[in-house]
């Protein structure tokens, strides 16, 4: 038997997953990890203890599965993407925390810049709104908190990577510096047109060229893993940035399919095919996972907290132990009696890109009850979803058909029920909800032509569950007015 293998490094967990030769799922394991919250807005990671959590989840579902590392033909990589990593190239060491995605310090700047006279021109280029979520401005303060870091920099000591690029570097034992154009099109320095780094924009950002990874494409062999690791060299076929690989794992191969990630935060997919989009609702245009010499793009919608809000009423105000019973709880209510939640904790995402929006709980009355502040809680995240598409529906002029959903929440009934009821179309669960590692799986099995076509892949997509819309329009109207009048005072 051969193989394959997918590594996919999460915002809070690394995982791991081997597939057979019909990219068939056997073991997945997971080691969890924590962020780091030193000031309000700010989000740190410790890179090690990420690349440390990669490689156990990594060694751990090989002994799980029993498979002999030599029997593995390719491994592919999926990361949160933005995710912000500086170190140096002698020593591997970083010379600061992992900047994570959420992470709102360099916020003022990107004010700042948005109100220059470079504003539209990084926007064109970039595909992307002008926002700390980017990986650009994380990297311009790392280098201004590391002492002579511009230097080190421009003298080749020191190396950017997003987290594909930093675990490649340490499976490689340093052999090997690069990015594929999914995640190089999320740093607002890569020029999304030509697929390499601008030199304007780096110049805006003040960041030297010589620690810049090599942009490579989705799907070709960028070198092996170190045969200390696993006990076999494993060649590298497959990178992607967790949501673009989420849209490969969901075979949207053609124009118009669209996906929903439904994790920490929600993460809006449509495949545009070799068409750039152009937003006017502050949408975004990105790189779809594709090879090098054949771009592919997506238009893509980010809700900054999605799962993270039940976190939150978990962790923070204790209304319950278990994630997995929030849909029966929810269920035993009839609605939430007015209550609204809006995990606004970092600001707000598309379409309102509002970094000053704070999180609030209105509507509540003295029969408030658990279950409707649980129910509340899963509603925000089909609420902010749907303000996702109905901007992919202004920018497109067309109507979503069906919405192919994945994800640790997408296997929440009432959420997905909602979701549907909202969107007034079929919502679709796939078998295999990884999709994230599914699509690594699909990008390393290509790359070393395992498979020579998409259309190879297609039929591995199967359906479990298919969520009709049930609501009526007018319940439908009231509740979404309701929405958008606490999104208001969210924002004000």
């Amino acid at each position: 038997m051969s193989y394959l293998l997918a590594l996919d490094e999460g915002t809070t967990s690394a995982r791991a997953a081997v597939y057979d030769e019909q990219a068939q799922r056997g073991s997945l394991e997971s080691v969890s990890f924590n962020l780091n919250y030193p000031h309000p807005g700010w989000v740190e990671v410790d890179a090690d203890v990420v690349w440390g959590a990669q490689l156990a989840a990594t060694r751990r579902v090989l002994d799980v599965s029993k498979i002999d590392p030599r029997e593995i033909i390719a491994l592919g990589i999926t990361n949160q993407r933005e995710t912000t990593v500086v170190w140096e190239k002698a020593t591997g060491r970083p010379v600061g925390p992992g900047i994570v995605w959420q992470c709102r310090r360099t916020a003022a700047f990107c004010e700042e810049l948005s109100r220059g006279p470079h504003k539209r021109m990084i926007e064109e280029r970039t595909g992307l709104v002008i926002d700390a979520y980017f990986s650009g401005s994380k990297l311009r303060w790392l280098l201004q908190q590391t002492p002579d870091g511009r230097a080190r920099a421009a003298n080749g000591e020191l190396l950017f990577g997003t987290i594909d690029t930093w675990l490649i570097w340490k499976l490689t034992e340093g052999k090997v510096h690069v990015t594929d154009t999914t995640n190089a099109s999320r740093t607002m320095l890569m020029n999304l047109e030509t697929g390499a780094w601008d030199e304007e924009l780096l110049g805006i950002f003040d960041i030297p060229v010589v620690m810049m990874p090599k942009i490579v494409g989705s799907r070709e062999v960028v070198g092996v893993t170190s045969g200390d690791l696993f006990g076999a060299e494993i060649p590298i076929a497959g990178i992607a940035g967790d949501q673009q690989a989420a849209l490969f794992g969901q075979a949207c191969f053609h124009p118009g399919l669209t996906k929903n990630t439904y994790g920490t935060g929600c993460f809006a997919l449509m495949q545009t095919g070799s068409q750039r989009p152009v937003s006017a609702n502050r949408l975004l245009a990105t790189r779809a996972a594709c090879r090098g010499d054949d771009p592919r793009y997506a238009l893509e919608g980010s809700v900054f907290v999605g799962g993270a809000a039940m976190q939150f009423l978990r962790d923070n105000l204790g209304l319950f132990g278990d994630v997995a019973l929030t849909g029966e709880l929810a269920a035993t209510t009839p609605d939430t009696g007015g209550v609204y939640l809006v995990p606004a904790f970092t600001g707000m995402g598309a379409p309102y890109w509002d970094p000053d929006a704070r999180g609030l709980i209105c509507g509540l009355t003295r029969s408030t009850s658990r279950a409707q502040l649980i129910r509340a809680g899963l509603e925000s995240i089909a609420y902010q979803s749907y303000d996702l598409f109905e901007a992919m529906k202004a920018d497109t002029g067309q109507a979503l058909k069906e919405l192919r959903v994945d994800g640790g929440a997408a296997a929440n009934d009432f959420l997905m029920q909602f979701q549907a009821d909202l969107l007034g179309c079929p919502v679709v669960r796939p078998v295999d909800i990884e999709s994230t590692a599914l699509g690594a799986c699909y990008l390393a099995a290509l790359g070393i032509g395992h498979f020579k076509e998409t259309s190879e892949l297609e039929g591995f997509w199967r359906i479990e569950k298919r969520f009709e819309p049930a609501m009526r329009p007018a319940e439908r109207g009231a509740l979404l007015d309701g929405w958008r009048s606490a999104v208001g005072k969210a924002r004000s």
